[in-house]
């Protein structure tokens, strides 16, 4: 095609690449993985998004996941537009950081004191240097497959765009750094115990997506979580979880409230913000009261507890309710179901991991529980299939690592309107292979 034929996104993406790595300001949405230029998005209001070329999809991305309120709520445009014209940004302390702050604690009371940041990376690094102050120790536990952001001591054996490049460990992390990194297997309690046992006194935290959602989407099995926490109080370590994705998600307490397990901190992304950037980190109040100015460990940020974001996220988070999640719950079951029964009468081997309205469909045999189980999936058949829903009208994460996220905004129909797309692009890739499982 002449340039002069190309779509306007083909065009924006051509401009991106010389004045953006890459073309993107955050790599899995270069479409590495699935092949292709990414569509440029102007608008998205519910579950739809709209690209540059006038082109509307159903949206399983939804920002990553915090818009489970969907696209462009009116309420909530209401409310920042009467924030904004009180002013954008102070630097100084609002009225509106301490309610956010108590409805935090409200839905999740293990967070005795919270602070905001801007974003979940913030969150783990802060929390990270917190555990090491508080025990006087260095090394931190992590699982293979986990992503926690791009702090150094994180990308070592890392989910999310890491995976999806293929860069488990980031150029420019030093080798000391991930020396104080050892990594476990998810799901697995004995590859744990065998590493406290080795560090004996040595490891400050263990840090955990409670529902991993950055090798895809894989829940704990049963015992895993609460195990992490007895060896946790066992060996003097402090037990971190990472709830970016699953924190308001997976429940209104997020996975500690519903797996029932207390951490001594967590942290949290965008889904307090509404979907604007802000994080958090908070948790017991002997380790929080360390966190400067109330103690010496340093952590600050111009404009953290910025009024937009305070403002969104109290209405976010005022809008959860019971009824919602059990709904947002029956859609991801039937997608979930939806998809695999596709897959079935395609003979194409597809397995569905589905926690609440957060799924993901592995292109592979055998059941998905770590992230040697996830990285075993067929990426190129991922890849046909989203090229083949795209096409359909429906928007999927651009990668086989990531979830795919149910909004309130998300109806039965647009679940059959996916599935039906899933039929037919599954057809087209006319693969022969055992049926699919759940």
């Amino acid at each position: 095609m002449s340039p002069a034929g190309r779509s306007q996104s083909a065009r924006l993406f051509a401009r991106a690449r010389r004045i953006l790595p890459g073309g993107v300001d955050s790599p899995v949405r270069a479409f590495s993985a699935v092949g292709g230029a990414p569509p440029f998005i102007r608008r998205a209001h519910g579950a739809r998004i709209e690209d540059e070329d006038g082109r509307s999809r159903i949206d399983f991305v939804m920002s990553w996941g915090p818009l489970i309120h969907g696209h462009a709520p009116p309420e909530l445009i209401r409310v920042l537009a009467e924030t904004a014209a009180r002013g954008t940004s102070f630097g100084a302390p609002t009225a509106a950081e301490v309610d956010l702050g108590t409805a935090v604690r409200r839905l999740m009371p293990s967070l005795e004191r919270v602070r905001f940041v801007n974003s979940g990376t913030e969150a783990t690094m802060s929390a990270l240097r917190l555990a090491r102050a508080a025990t006087g120790r260095n090394r931190v536990v992590k699982f293979a497959g986990c992503y926690h952001g791009h702090g150094d001591p994180f990308l070592v054996q890392a989910g999310s765009g890491a995976t999806t490049l293929g860069v488990p460990t980031s150029p420019g992390v030093s080798p000391a750094v991930a020396a104080d990194t050892l990594v476990a297997r998810y799901n697995d309690l004995g590859s744990v115990e065998r590493l406290f046992r080795r560090q004996r006194d040595r490891v400050a935290a263990l840090i955990v997506e409670p529902v991993a959602g950055n090798m895809g989407v894989v829940p704990p099995e049963t015992g895993f979580l609460e195990g992490l926490r007895t060896l946790c109080d066992e060996h003097g370590a402090i037990l971190i979880f990472d709830e970016v994705i699953s924190g308001f998600r997976v429940s209104a307490g997020g996975a500690q409230a519903r797996f029932g397990v207390r951490p001594d901190l967590t942290c949290l992304g965008k889904i307090i913000g509404g979907g604007l950037p802000v994080g958090a980190y908070g948790g017991r109040r002997d380790l929080m009261e360390q966190v400067a100015p109330a103690g010496p460990v340093y952590q600050a940020g111009t404009l953290s507890g910025n009024p937009l974001a305070m403002a969104a996220g109290s209405w976010a988070l005022s809008n959860l309710s019971p009824p919602l999640y059990a709904r947002l719950d029956a859609l991801g079951d039937h997608l979930a179901d939806g998809l695999a029964d596709a897959a079935r009468e395609a003979r194409i081997d597809l397995q569905v991991n589905v926690v609440g309205s957060v799924l993901t469909p592995f292109f592979t045999a055998e059941p998905v529980r770590d992230y040697e189980g996830a990285t075993a999936a067929d990426t190129a058949a991922y890849a046909r299939f989203f090229r083949g829903m795209l096409a359909r009208g429906v928007y999927p994460p651009p990668s086989q690592f990531e979830g795919w996220f149910l909004s309130a905004a998300h109806t039965a129909g647009d679940v059959d309107e996916t599935v039906a797309a899933a039929r037919a692009a599954l057809r087209g890739m006319r693969r022969r292979r055992p049926a699919a499982t759940r």
